[in-house]
C-alpha cells in the first residue's frame, strides 16, 4: 500500500501549502483505492464473512460505513436495489474460486497447452497500429491495454471466455494459474496460459464482440 500512502502524504502536503489538490490526484487516489480493495481487502472479507452468514437464510444487503479513526458501522438493508439511490456506487464482486482436478502422476490437460514460437503473432488495428512484441504473451497485454481493460472485460464476461477455466480476465489470483496471471491494474489479471490460437481466437471474439476491425496472424 506505499503508493497510497505516498499519494496521500503529497495530497496532505499540498493543503498545508495552501494549493489546491487537482482533480488528477483525487482520481488517482481513488483507482489506488479500489484496486486496494479489489485485491487485498475483498477476498478476506469473502473468506470471513461468507461462512458467518451461512445460517442467515434470507437475502440482504450489508453496508460498511469506513470512516478513519471511528468504530466500523455496518447497516443492513432488505433492499437488493438499494445502490440506485447512491449514483456513485460501485459493486465490487470478486470472481469464484476455480476448481482445478488435482493429480499425482497424470497432468491435466490444461497443462499440456503446446506453445508456439513466442514472436509468431502479430496484431493489426485499422487506425494503422501494429502490435508484435517479441513474446506473444506481452502483445496479448498490449493489446488488451490499447484495447481498453473494462471493454475487455466485459466481453469476457459477457461470452464466458476463459482459458482453462479461468477468466480471461480476473479479479482473483487463480490458485493453480496464478503465475501466468499478468497483472493489468485496477484489481484486474490477465491469464496468460494459453498457446498462440487460443490468443488469436481471443483478440477475435473481443474484435467481433466490439466491433474493432482487428486483424491477427500467427506465423507457425
Amino acid at each position: 500500500m506505499s503508493r497510497l500512502s505516498d499519494l496521500y502524504k503529497a495530497m496532505e502536503t499540498l493543503r498545508k501549502e495552501g494549493l489546491p489538490v487537482n482533480d488528477d490526484l483525487e482520481q488517482k487516489a481513488n483507482e489506488i483505492e479500489e484496486e486496494i480493495i479489489k485485491k487485498e481487502i475483498l477476498p478476506i472479507l469473502t473468506k470471513n464473512i461468507e461462512p458467518a452468514l451461512q445460517p442467515v437464510k434470507r437475502e440482504l444487503v450489508l453496508v460498511v460505513d469506513y470512516v478513519p479513526g471511528q468504530p466500523l458501522s455496518v447497516h443492513l438493508s432488505r433492499k437488493r436495489n438499494f445502490t440506485a439511490d447512491m449514483p456513485d456506487a460501485k459493486e465490487m464482486v470478486i470472481d469464484p474460486e476455480v476448481a482445478h482436478r488435482q493429480h499425482d502422476t497424470h497432468i491435466e490437460a490444461d497443462d499440456k497447452i503446446q506453445r508456439g514460437p513466442a514472436r509468431d503473432m502479430a496484431v493489426f488495428f485499422p487506425d494503422g497500429t501494429i502490435i508484435a512484441e517479441k513474446k506473444a504473451v506481452d502483445t496479448l497485454v498490449k493489446v488488451v491495454q490499447k484495447i481498453g481493460v473494462a471493454k475487455v472485460r466485459q466481453v469476457v464476461e459477457e461470452h464466458h471466455l476463459k482459458f482453462c477455466k479461468v477468466p480471461v480476465i480476473s479479479n482473483r489470483r487463480d490458485a493453480k494459474y496464478g503465475k501466468s496471471q499478468r497483472d493489468l491494474g485496477d484489481g484486474w489479471l490477465l491469464i496468460t496460459h494459453s498457446n498462440n490460437p487460443m490468443k488469436k481466437a481471443f483478440i477475435e471474439k473481443v474484435s467481433q464482440v466490439l466491433n474493432l476491425g482487428i486483424k491477427v496472424t500467427l506465423n507457425e
